[in-house]
């Protein structure tokens, strides 16, 4: 990896007012560096620029006037440039920069930065993070990312308010944008400025969002399409929830037993507890209880007989890996921070919620719910001193706040519009395939994420308000032998940044194709 020579934007000399000292007129700080990523099939030239830029609104219940500033969002965009071959590593002549696809990216939370999509999967340096059998301690490093998807599309990993160095406007309140709306609004106004700023119009524009992300994505492209008529070309959603109903435990809630316990087969399965047996069969044989048995199970309630309580408490304590009779007293309702602390609990450990095949010492062999998430707390470290790292040295950004990987501070967060139901986006995601027929989707699940569980994406993309052939069309799905961010397992992260490769790559080539066609055209016509 090699870097030229770093070139901020001037910054605003000369001495003001004490007043306007305090609280100064927000302004852009961006700082570009030119970066070269030796590849196997040549370099990769490209640009990064880093930084916050300000975002502005035309005032309500006034008289028109110039936008005010309300939020400084931060970002770091990747942009590549000619090489000396001029060829793209598609394989094929570079489309022009307005003919590129653009992948707008960010994590959820909410309350998360983007750095785990930035240094984990997408961009051109990754984090040499922690595995659950191969944990790594400092001094932390980044390494040249080969499968970076920027070989196939220029990238902005954006942070949402109040996460990384994204704040609101001097004066205002964070709190406006901590909320399902008034995110998706935000964001989306991130989208449109960056597509002018950059004269990035006419490029395929891909949203990907990882965790609530996805919730995010979904939303946005939604907002994007009803609000500025703009058709995402594509969405991906890694490790996804599209409605909260299927995975938040609330009393008179049955779905999330139900869409929980094929990631808890999975995540015994990982500790051993299937021995001799294939991951998928076991998974199939999960999907397949929870679907057919045991929502009659669930239903019956208190009509069970005591015999069938038992039967089938350990039906499910077999399938998950635990002691039936805990199942029985739990009256066959498994909450996940529950089960976590349970599976491995005669060996003193507990389990990861991120990733289930991490572990860690239990604090309280007793405790009936898991104390800390393992995975985090082992992958957190890795990212937080790299991310810091990164910015200041080779892209040359430095702040005077805290980099927030992950900030409570954005809680409460505000889901206002949902009051007396459930917080879903898949109606909005269901508008946006039915209203944009170009628009794909590809979904990434992890078996073992006991965050986001893969049998719920499932049922609620099965249940899509879209046409029968376009869910089987234009909706990808992938399964990978991980967790949550399934890209800390080596073989998931290849296989994830193939998948990744092969959904924006096809935009990248119709593009090339259609400006091969384009001068055909004009060559035709010099002809005639």
């Amino acid at each position: 990896m090699s870097t030229e020579a770093t070139t901020p934007a001037p910054e605003n000399g000369g001495t003001r007012p004490r007043e306007a000292r305090e609280t100064p007129a927000p302004e852009d700080r961006l700082v570009t560096t030119a970066h070269s990523l030796s590849l196997p099939d040549g370099p990769l030239h490209y640009t990064a620029t880093a930084g916050t830029v300000v975002l502005r609104e035309e005032p309500e219940g006034k008289e028109y006037g110039r936008g005010e500033a309300f939020a400084e969002l931060f970002s770091v965009s990747y942009v590549t440039t000619a090489g000396t071959s001029g060829r793209s590593a598609v394989g094929s002549t570079r489309p022009e920069p307005a003919q590129r696809p653009v992948v707008f990216a960010f994590n959820g939370g909410p309350g998360a930065s983007t750095v785990w999509l930035h240094l984990g999967l997408f961009g051109p340096r990754r984090v040499d993070t922690a595995d659950a059998d191969a944990p790594v301690a400092a001094p932390y490093r980044l390494l040249d990312n080969h499968e970076t998807l920027l070989r196939h599309a220029d990238l902005v990993l954006v942070d949402a308010m109040t996460t990384g160095y994204s704040r609101p406007a001097p004066g205002a309140a964070p709190d406006r944008h901590h909320g399902l709306e008034a995110d998706r609004d935000l964001m989306a106004a991130f989208v449109i400025d960056w597509l002018t700023r950059n004269d990035r119009w006419t490029s395929p524009v891909f949203l990907a969002g990882e965790s609530y992300g996805t919730t995010r994505a979904a939303a946005v492209a939604a907002r994007l399409l009803d609000r500025y008529y703009v058709a995402v070309a594509g969405i991906a959603l890694i490790s996804p929830v599209l409605d909260f109903g299927t995975i938040r435990f609330t009393p008179g809630n049955d779905r999330p037993f139900l869409h929980y316990l094929p990631t808890y087969a999975a995540i015994a399965h990982a500790h051993g507890k299937h021995e001799g047996r294939l991951l998928q069969d076991v998974v199939d044989e999960a999907e397949a209880f929870a679907e057919q048995e045991y929502p009659a199970l669930l239903a019956a309630g208190l009509r069970l007989s005591e015999g069938q309580k038992q039967e089938a408490a350990a039906r499910i304590g077999a399938l998950i890996g635990v002691d039936p009779d805990w199942v029985a007293r739990a009256e066959l309702r498994i909450e996940h921070q529950a089960f976590l602390a349970e599976l491995l609990r005669e060996e003193g450990l507990i389990t990861g919620r991120i990733d289930g095949r991490f572990t860690a010492p239990a604090g309280n062999g007793n405790a009936p719910t898991m104390e800390s998430d393992p995975s985090i707390d082992q992958l957190a470290p890795a990212y937080t001193a790299t991310i810091n790292q990164y910015l200041g040295t080779d892209l040359g950004f430095r702040s005077d706040v805290v980099y927030e990987i992950m900030s409570g501070r954005v809680h409460p967060w505000s889901y206002k519009d949902f009051e007396g139901r459930a917080v879903e986006v898949a109606s909005d995601l269901s508008r946006v395939l039915r209203k944009s027929p170009g628009t794909r989707v590809l979904v990434s699940h992890g078996y073992h994420d006991a965050a986001t569980p893969f049998h719920a994406s499932e049922h609620a993309l099965a249940h899509l308000q879209i046409p029968r052939a376009d869910y089987a069309e234009r909706i990808r799905i992938e399964y990978y032998e991980a967790g949550h961010m399934m890209y800390c397992h080596e073989p998931s992260r290849q296989a994830l940044s193939r998948h990744l490769a092969e959904f924006v790559g096809g935009a990248a080539t119709d593009a090339e194709t259609a400006g091969e066609a384009e001068t055909t055209g004009e060559a035709a016509v010099a002809e005639e």
